[in-house]
């Protein structure tokens, strides 16, 4: 598994500041994907567990609100271990910050619900982006047919809980 970039200061993904890790690999190519450098499984460089402790570290200082973890595709097969290892070590070190992770699969449909990831995320965005459907003004997403998922709440709940703009 690879990963593209790690952000130490992110206000742009996700609520408050955050660091931010972009995994490497999609398979989706969404038109006009804001990240294209992402979607090349080879590219980027290796994760390991010095990635995870490099995130844990940046992560430690009490302004970072939370993690969070996009693309590339974090869910895709090739990446979901280390995504969940990551989500792991993050939820086991900072219990009291939040993980947000972007997905271009749908939550229920082509994406399992019984991940051992999802013991860890917070909120999930869900979908691909669809540039037809691209909208400036929705917060935490690109295009009107993703969701912004509050994970904990749907798990209680037995149905999808969404958070709105």
């Amino acid at each position: 598994m690879r990963y593209n970039l790690i952000r130490k200061m992110d206000i742009s993904n996700g609520p408050g500041v955050r660091v931010s890790i972009f995994m490497q690999g999609c398979h989706f190519h969404c038109k006009n994907c804001f990240n294209e450098e992402t979607w090349d499984f080879e590219g980027g460089q290796e994760f390991t567990d010095d990635t995870i402790d490099k995130v844990l570290e940046l992560s430690k200082k009490d302004f970072v609100k939370g993690l969070s973890i996009l693309g590339g595709e974090p869910m895709h097969p090739k990446n979901i271990e280390g995504t969940t290892k990551l989500a792991r070590a993050f939820k086991e070190a900072y219990p009291d910050k939040n993980i947000w992770v972007w997905t271009g699969y749908k939550f229920g449909e082509t994406l399992d619900k019984d991940k051992e990831v999802f013991k860890y995320i917070d909120v999930l965005v869900d979908g691909q982006y669809v540039d037809e459907l691209h909208n400036f003004k929705l917060k935490w997403r690109g295009s009107s047919n993703q969701r912004v998922i509050d994970i904990k709440k749907t798990f209680e709940n037995k149905k999808v809980v969404t958070i709105e703009d």
